[in-house]
């Protein structure tokens, strides 16, 4: 039987935010410990930021059994998870008990007083009785069908929203009401159809997350660079149709006024310029950056300035196009990096030296080539990354051969090469990729046979070809 008397004050309040999501959800990590982090429920440790003291209260409560692990990305760490049905009616109830939050599914007509959160999972909520008095602090909005229209009267009365999550909503402006919300520490429009953020956002002073992943954004206002508390700054295009494995190629420009926001922890995906690169330098608290539109003679200031982000973990740069070669030889990785992605040609010649230059390779999990024109020689250059659980190759190899030598990768667990047009021979010899469990092999028109030794991977579960 499940008490949540036993739980810590903290634990319980991460616990019970798990509500505002709907029944049978799919809670993505990252969204979860950004909304735990702005709602106030986290504190920065000595030695260990906000996100990684929340991460840790996610897998207490797996470890509890109050959330489910749905799925983990490569490296074993939990990527979404979802809570029981059951778990989920003790949790209402107790949420209901303590008015922590409440859930409108339009199933009945409802209350937003004596309530601080408010989850709307229906377009009727013109149901939802409203009042002077509500001292609503946060709205979650988990409808498609819902208009900006109609939520405006609840952005004209909370003035003192700290957050406000509208992703996934088929909204195609903000109101000028979201601007006068000068309280706001969240601001969620990921997968929504939002082209402008007006200037007017810079007067949000306490905005710690810009989530506009995947809206229709064409640029930033030159305000963004005054939100000096900002900590994730998401403005990237998801590629649905676009490569495998390797981030898009649309960016966007940010404000040059960018080395302000000290406090970065995330930016993605950025435009490369002269004058951005000459700024990025300065966002030393970095964690994930994705840069596109690289060239060849920027590449020294973008090592430059990588090199001052001493707690990067996640890295994507993409060049200009496709033919465009970065030389990256003189990048040296933070060793706290396990993320890396690159879009673009390389030198083959300076392969080892671009690879040795990794500080440290037991911390790189995850590397995603794509267009680097690697050959037999230059390929073989990575198999001394034996940290590495997944690798994606996406036309990025030019041999006629693939050869996999007894001990190489002995981590991996997905291994995905696509088009590939000359691959007619892969050989994975006993011992090799020994922990292997989804092998990718597409749009590889000369490969006619399955790879020799293919019986040697015994802990293959996904097969592609």
């Amino acid at each position: 039987m499940v008490s949540l008397g036993d739980l810590p004050y903290i634990l319980k309040n991460c616990f019970l935010h798990c509500i505002v999501f709907p029944e049978d959800y799919l809670i993505k990590r990252k969204r979860l410990i950004r909304h735990w982090v702005t709602a106030g429920f986290i504190r920065e440790t000595e030695h260990k930021t906000m996100e990684e003291v929340a991460e840790g209260y996610l897998y207490e409560l797996v470890n509890r059994s109050l959330l489910q692990v749905v799925e983990r990305n490569e490296s074993g760490r939990v990527r979404s998870c979802r809570m029981h049905d059951i778990i989920r009616l003790l949790a209402l109830a107790k949420s209901n008990e303590e008015r922590f939050c409440r859930v409108h599914d339009g199933s009945v007509s409802s209350s937003a007083e004596n309530t601080r959160r408010l989850s709307i999972q229906s377009p009727n909520i013109e149901q939802l009785t409203l009042s002077s008095e509500v001292q609503l602090r946060s709205i979650y909005v988990f409808d498609n069908g819902l208009t900006i229209d109609s939520l405006k009267p609840f952005l004209k009365s909370f003035k003192l929203l700290s957050t406000l999550d509208l992703q996934g909503s088929k909204i195609r402006r903000l109101p000028n009401e979201i601007f006068n919300m000068f309280n706001l520490r969240f601001l969620g429009l990921r997968d929504t159809e939002v082209e402008d953020i007006p200037k007017t956002v810079g007067r949000l002073q306490k905005l710690e997350v810009l989530d506009a992943y995947n809206a229709k954004l064409l640029s930033l206002p030159e305000s963004v660079a005054t939100l000096r508390k900002l900590r994730y700054l998401y403005v990237a295009t998801d590629p649905k149709t676009n490569i495998k494995g390797v981030v898009a190629w649309t960016g966007i420009q940010v404000p040059n006024g960018i080395r302000h926001l000290t406090d970065l922890q995330a930016l993605q995906l950025v435009e490369a310029s002269s004058e951005t690169l000459c700024h990025l330098g300065a966002l030393t608290e970095l964690r994930t950056l994705s840069i596109t539109k690289v060239q060849r003679e920027q590449c020294v200031d973008l090592c430059n300035a990588i090199m001052n982000m001493t707690h990067l973990v996640s890295l994507a740069i993409m060049a200009i196009n496709e033919k465009e070669t970065l030389e990256l030889e003189e990048l040296c990785l933070p060793p706290t990096l396990s993320k890396l992605e690159i879009g673009g040609q390389l030198d083959r010649k300076r392969m080892p030296q671009i690879v040795s230059s990794f500080s440290d390779h037991e911390n790189i999990t995850l590397l995603a080539l794509a267009f680097s024109k690697l050959d037999e020689d230059s390929f073989s250059c990575l198999l001394v990354l034996h940290g590495l659980r997944a690798l994606w190759v996406d036309k990025a190899y030019e041999g006629k051969r693939l050869h996999f030598n007894a001990m190489t990768f002995p981590k991996l667990r997905l291994l995905s090469i696509s088009d590939a047009p000359q691959l007619n021979d892969v050989v994975v010899e006993e011992s090799a990729l020994q922990s292997l469990v989804h092998l990718s092999l597409t749009d590889c028109p000369e490969l006619k046979a399955l790879p020799d030794g293919i019986e040697h991977l015994r802990t293959l579960e996904k097969l592609y070809l």
